[in-house]
């Protein structure tokens, strides 16, 4: 018996006393699917054009070994999932098409994500995609969808047609549903005199982007709202407010962003209340700091917050579970490997609260129990339970992993010029 497991043993003891079966545990969290998102791995480049970002979007540093080309960037993303516990899903963008044909954002056809559907049946992982409305000369004066310019505006609804065919194309393909997620960076700089007319515009052009009606065993459309932007601080159209109203009204799963709300304002909160009312919810794990700057996502009091309100209020089942985050200051891959271990380790945390019981002591009113309980769970040896479930899915156990990212950053990344 190894180190790992005679810890787990005693772990699964300590747990047992407080009503917690660590072996149902380990198979629930197995179970959860993290979405994660291929725009780490080249600093959100893509492979449509050599525009510069815009829309919104900014990253900084610039770390060696970014991937160059497709082939870079999926050896890059096996690496990472070879360092993360069970089997995954990988969330593309529009912009990373893998094709010789010069193509445009509102010519993309399933064709041209062939290679990824391919590689990711090989490799066992679900897809999840976006269309890509930033970055682009049809970006026009710091709008798309909802621009004034009707011939802008068809652009854009084209691009979000042909996107919806290949989320559809995805799901058929991996048999995994495949979420295909909507945001727009549509907004004024300044204070506008008119914030009524860009939102019709903008529901208007969304509703015939979702006109026709797609097998939800396939594809599930998702929108996402953003507190401001670079170039749309005053003002976004695409606001929560917004996209709350129309989710609901339009049957289309609401994205929650960790980091496109106020500095001091959280998304865990709003899970419970969204559960209500939405048949589904779609993640975006993020890190803001100050602003959507989309850190890395670390063990902090917010993510375990997220899991916790997941776990608690039974909104797993219902929850799609994506990240958003891009950092060129460090090594891409580590980037990935510990945003994505760390979302599993705060819904492992959650799981291995004696939940029921805490609900029938709350509902007693002995707060004191409830306080106590909570602060004394937080001593137990939850790392013991997490690092066996790494060795169960023949992962790295703890720093590990950094060893092997090091050997790849010295044999393939530093290697890219």
């Amino acid at each position: 018996m190894s180190e790992v497991t005679q810890k787990y043993q005693a772990a699964k003891a300590a747990y047992e006393k407080v009503n917690v079966d660590t072996d149902a545990v380990l198979k629930q969290l197995a179970e959860v699917k993290i979405s994660m998102h291929v725009w780490q791995g080249d600093d959100v480049k893509g492979f449509l054009s050599d525009d510069e970002l815009s829309g919104g979007i900014s990253v900084t540093g610039n770390y060696p070994g970014g991937a160059r080309t497709p082939e870079e960037l999926r050896s890059d993303l096996e690496k990472a999932y070879s360092l993360i516990p069970g089997k995954h899903k990988l969330n593309l963008h529009a912009i990373y098409l893998d094709t010789d044909e010069k193509v445009d954002l509102n010519e993309l056809e399933p064709k041209h994500f062939e290679k990824w559907v391919d590689w990711a049946k090989n490799q066992g992982l679900g897809l999840d995609f976006n269309p890509t409305f930033f970055s682009h000369p049809m970006f026009k004066d710091g709008f798309t969808l909802a621009s004034p310019d009707s011939e802008v505006r068809e652009f854009w609804i084209e691009h979000g047609k042909r996107s919806r065919k290949i989320a559809e194309y995805f799901g058929k393909e991996t048999g995994q549903v495949c979420v295909n997620n909507f945001w727009v960076p549509d907004g004024y700089k300044d204070n506008p005199i008119d914030r009524y007319t860009p939102r019709e515009r903008l529901m208007t052009a969304l509703d015939e982007i979702f006109s026709e009606k797609l097998d939800p065993n396939y594809t599930l459309d998702a929108v996402e709202s953003k507190l401001f932007g670079l170039g749309a601080e005053a003002y976004t159209v695409g606001s929560h407010e917004f996209y709350m109203g129309y989710g609901l009204t339009r049957d289309k799963l609401i994205c929650l962003d960790a980091g496109h709300f106020h500095p001091t304002e959280v998304i865990s909160n709003k899970l419970s209340s969204l559960g209500l009312f939405s048949d589904g919810i779609l993640l975006h794990v993020s890190r803001p700091v100050r602003w959507d700057s989309d850190h890395v996502v670390i063990m902090d009091d917010e993510l375990q917050e997220i899991g916790r309100e997941l776990v608690r209020n039974d909104l797993l089942k219902k929850t799609h579970i994506g990240l958003d985050f891009f950092d060129a200051t460090i090594n891409r891959v580590a980037a990935w490997v510990i945003g994505t271990r760390n979302t599993q380790k705060a819904l492992l945390k959650a799981m291995l609260e004696p939940i029921d019981t805490l609900k029938e002591i709350e509902l007693s009113g002995d707060y004191t129990t409830r306080l106590a309980m909570i602060e004394e769970l937080k001593d137990f040896p939850f790392a013991d339970v997490w690092n066996y479930f790494c060795e169960i899915n023949n992962v790295p156990v703890g720093l590990d992993w950094l060893t092997e990212v090091k050997h790849y950053e010295k044999d393939v990344l530093s290697l890219r010029k």
